[in-house]
């Protein structure tokens, strides 16, 4: 994911006339820009906590994650991280299969 900055698509984020909360919706969004794709989904998931009844809809509102991976990030919070690497951002395992170079036996003698 770059960098880009999303842009809210709150109803108050998308009026004419300042609102108080476009603001911090804005900052919101410049934070998750920053971090990477399991600190995205923990801190907006760690939010949607805070706000309660309706947070997970509000947030990928904001946010323009999905909600399904907010959801992962709640279900990851409750279970304390259990699992997840402190040293990466995903789980070994994943990906490619690496190459084995193959050695031919010369058929000289």
């Amino acid at each position: 994911m770059s960098n880009a900055i999303h842009q809210c698509q709150c109803p108050h984020c998308q009026r004419e006339d300042e609102h108080p909360y476009q603001l911090l919706h804005r900052q919101i969004n410049l934070l998750v820009s920053r971090l990477d794709e399991q600190q995205r989904r923990w801190y907006v998931a760690l939010e949607t906590v805070k706000i309660g009844h309706g947070g997970i809809a509000l947030m990928s509102t904001i946010t323009g994650m999905d909600e399904k991976t907010i959801w992962r990030g709640r279900k990851e919070l409750e279970a304390e991280l259990e699992g997840r690497p402190t040293d990466r951002v995903r789980l070994g395992g994943g990906g490619r299969a690496a190459v084995e170079k193959k050695h031919r036996k010369s058929s000289m003698t």
